[in-house]
């Protein structure tokens, strides 16, 4: 990446998960959205191209490439179908991401190479039922006995908990408290990998959501689970700020999605404004119209410069945080003001879902509250300026 332009392998990269995307993902988007179905096809198929193996080293069965490789391959998926595009996002950023980073070298030996491999997913427990912005309320909790963590809690909105592949979900939970400088009590909080299928473990029935209908998404349970010691991912009392690097890291795969929807509606805008007849011209022809798509290019431009500049410095070792928020946050209201022009555009076609653009209007709204809702967002942009 070279002065926000794209060198010779990434753009083999983007325009290779841009035909795929195209040629095999959207054919079946439609019908994977109307039965709510998990796409196992697809994933397999983007496991066979490596893409769930982007930014790991070969040592532990990775492509050898980097986090900006992801998010190309993100924003191609996300222009034609979100659900495929947010089960590889969680499956690499939230699932496998935490291993890498934070893991044992036992533990990135034992589970990144299915991971990164596309064999395997693994989730990413960080959501509960009282703890959502606010996840340091976190009410899960974890002791150790008899050289076993104990685990009780819930779990809410976890992604690839629930698919046949899944191998294994990392939960954050209290595993006690610590005393501040001032005397009040702060809890502890630790991350745990806990493999599915673990007595007490259970992955509830699915959401019945209003988008995101191909991708797997579970509330998970957890009475008196018991784990080895040894799935404490990284230290102790560490869980927390662990995971809220994740999620700094993860913004800018969620803003290159977002992006890939607000290209996708632009696309789809503007093809159908070239085809479709009104009054004797084509839509296009008309600034109501045009106009519209034009601020829509403009949107989805300045979502990708922004993800861009955020992944260029992350790369860098340059901090990155408030860049990330803001590049999620202006990508995922591009996405969602495109879904919703688009489907203006389109009139009453906007309204079936069969519909590309219907399906984005349904899918892009989430894109302005999973992980980190645009107030989240801006707490971090405002607190980087001082405020």
């Amino acid at each position: 990446m070279t002065d926000f332009g794209l060198t010779e392998e990434y753009q083999d990269l983007s325009d290779t998960v841009r035909d795929f995307a195209d040629e095999v993902v959207a054919p079946v988007s439609a019908r994977h959205d109307e039965e709510h179905s998990f796409p196992y096809e697809i994933v397999k198929q983007m496991a066979e191209m490596g893409l769930f193996g982007l930014p790991f080293p070969e040592e532990y069965g990775g492509m050898g490439g980097d986090y900006f490789a992801l998010a190309l391959a993100l924003e191609q998926l996300g222009r034609v179908d979100q659900s495929v595009a947010i089960t590889l996002e969680a499956g690499v950023s939230l699932g496998a991401m935490p291993v890498y980073r934070f893991g044992t070298e036992a533990q990135k030996r034992r589970w990144l190479p299915p991971l990164a491999a596309g064999e395997a997913l693994a989730g990413f427990g960080l959501t509960e039922p009282e703890a959502g912005s606010d996840a340091g309320g976190t009410l899960t909790k974890a002791q150790v006995a008899d050289g076993q963590w104990v685990i009780n809690g819930q779990k809410q909105f976890i992604t690839n908990s629930g698919t046949d592949i899944t191998r294994f979900v990392t939960v954050t939970a209290v595993t006690g408290t610590r005393e501040r400088a001032d005397g009040s009590v702060k809890k502890e909080i630790s991350a745990i990998i806990v493999p599915n299928g673990t007595p007490g473990f259970t992955v509830e029935k699915p959401y019945n959501k209003v988008g995101w209908n191909a991708s797997d998404t579970h509330p998970l349970s957890l009475v008196d689970v018991h784990v080895p010691e040894e799935n404490l991912l990284g230290a102790r009392g560490r869980g927390y700020a662990n995971f809220l690097s994740i999620l700094d890291e993860g913004r800018i795969a969620i803003a290159a999605l977002a992006t890939g929807a607000a290209q996708g509606c632009v696309d789809e805008a503007l093809k159908y404004a070239k085809d479709r007849h009104a009054f004797g011209h084509a839509i296009g022809h008309y600034q109501g119209v045009s106009f519209k798509i034009a601020r829509m290019q403009t949107r989805a431009h300045t979502a990708r410069l922004a993800y861009y500049d955020a992944a260029a410095r992350m790369l860098a070792g340059k901090p990155f945080k408030a860049q990330a928020a803001m590049a999620k946050m202006v990508a995922g209201e591009a996405a969602m003001d495109n879904a919703r022009d688009a489907t203006q555009i389109f009139g009453g076609y906007g309204f079936i879902n069969e519909f590309p653009v219907a399906r984005h209007y349904r899918d892009s709204k989430i894109l302005e509250v999973g992980e980190g809702t645009t107030e989240v967002q801006l707490m971090l942009i405002a607190r980087n300026l001082g405020l």
